[in-house]
């Protein structure tokens, strides 16, 4: 059979944020509705190594039942060789015959997908007022939070930090022609959450950057920088006191830093999770209830997501003819 191979600048081109936004929604609910399987992913982390191998799989049924495997190695150290610390392939395959249908940069996806989930997270969560955003962190996430924030009609300016200052004042000048808002570099984390409606954490710190003491009544944040037990960018009284939301409890549970040392700190058991998003989606949860509310999305990324964009970018490229064919 002939597979697509997709490269780094196909899939931005294929899978615009406004679109992904969409194509997220549609797999949490499916997954909400039990019509998806995610397994929990599994790490392979090398013993006294600071990277590690994630296999992520999952499968849809429906009409056009498939599988997806994202195979990703984290190297947190890769910003500073100018790198994606995100490298690795999504394998799609058909779950009719087994057959593998496309191999896609998982770098790419990653960054379009995380952002998306993050703007559905605000377009479900935040309050409707809401108009001023902070993005925390000027890496790939960073970047790509800045469209998944462009692509709401609502934000109309950003507050940028970054650990180095003049990080945030190239993020700003370097991204301000593509984005119908103000970037607004400044040198603190507590300044960029002065007047901030939306927050989002990009970072790679291991360590809180961010305090509740902060952050203003009825702020909706987006938590997506830790994805491992061990890190985490929250202080336990942000996520004890914020009404919580997720992508997958499963994965909250047993993967989340920002949840589990606040869960070891203060006693927070598994009910402090309010809801997955998908169950906003299908009125399971109403989501947010009151104008003041702190509402947090601690975000792990799953691979039901992938999959999902994984088969909306296997249809673009049908119809396009863009990518690779090859003969496997």
């Amino acid at each position: 059979m002939q597979i697509i191979v997709l490269n780094h600048e196909e899939i931005e081109t294929l899978l615009p944020m406004e679109a992904c936004i969409d194509v997220m929604a549609d797999a949490l609910e499916t997954l909400a509705k039990n019509e998806a399987h995610n397994p929990l992913r599994s790490v392979v982390r090398p013993p006294n190594e600071g990277h590690f191998l994630g296999l992520m799989p999952a499968y849809r049924g429906g009409d056009r039942p498939a599988y997806v495997l994202k195979e990703v190695c984290i190297f947190p150290d890769n910003p500073t060789r100018n790198l994606d610390a995100h490298q690795g392939a999504v394998l799609l395959h058909s779950a009719t015959t087994g057959e593998l249908m496309s191999v896609m940069n998982a770098s790419a996806i990653t960054a379009i997908r995380t952002a998306a989930v993050s703007g559905l997270a605000t377009r479900l969560l935040a309050r409707k007022n809401a108009t001023t955003a902070a993005i925390i962190g000027t890496g790939v996430q960073g970047h790509s939070h800045l469209r998944a924030m462009a692509a709401l009609d609502q934000v109309d300016r950003v507050k940028v930090c970054s650990r180095r200052p003049e990080r945030a004042r190239a993020f700003a000048e370097a991204l301000s022609q593509s984005v119908p808002f103000p970037i607004e570099p400044v040198e603190s984390v507590e300044r960029a959450l002065e007047g901030a409606d939306i927050v989002n954490t990009t970072t790679n710190s291991s360590s809180p950057v961010l305090e509740y003491g902060w952050i203003e009544p009825g702020t909706h944040v987006n938590a997506v920088g830790s994805s491992i037990p061990t890190a985490r960018e929250l202080d336990s009284e942000t996520v004890v006191q914020a009404s919580l939301f997720v992508d997958r409890r499963e994965s909250t549970l047993n993967e989340s830093g920002d949840f589990l040392f606040a869960a070891k700190e203060r006693s927070l058991g598994p009910d402090h999770i309010k809801a997955e998003l998908g169950e906003i989606l299908t009125g399971a949860h109403p989501g947010r209830t009151s104008e003041d509310e702190v509402t947090l999305f601690k975000s792990l990324g799953i691979a039901v997501e992938d999959l999902a964009s994984a088969q909306f970018l296997y249809d673009r490229a049908l119809e396009s003819g863009v990518g690779t064919r090859v003969d496997f």
